[in-house]
């Protein structure tokens, strides 16, 4: 199993900060982004990391004409099937 390095972060008020996905059905979590580039966030980073730790995907929604950042794709090639694009 593959293991990613994240720190964690926290707000001004020393509150740690998270994400949550869009949706989740199953074993799948669901970011739905309408948006012409996408990089690879804190949010998605993260979303990525809890989507290989308990072995979830992360099915990333976005327009069919986004383009992914290399930012982006270097994750998605960490992660492996973790993290997914599907078109809309």
């Amino acid at each position: 199993m593959m293991t990613l390095n994240m720190e964690t972060k926290s707000t001004s008020h020393q509150v740690a900060r998270g994400a949550m996905p869009d949706a989740e059905s199953f074993n799948r979590m669901y970011l739905i982004k309408n948006v012409s580039k996408l990089r690879a966030t804190y949010q998605i980073r993260l979303l990525a990391f809890k989507a290989v730790d308990k072995r979830m995907q992360l099915v990333l929604r976005v327009p069919a004409v986004c383009e992914f950042d290399d930012s982006l794709n270097s994750l998605i090639k960490k992660c492996g099937k973790s993290v997914v694009r599907e078109n809309y």
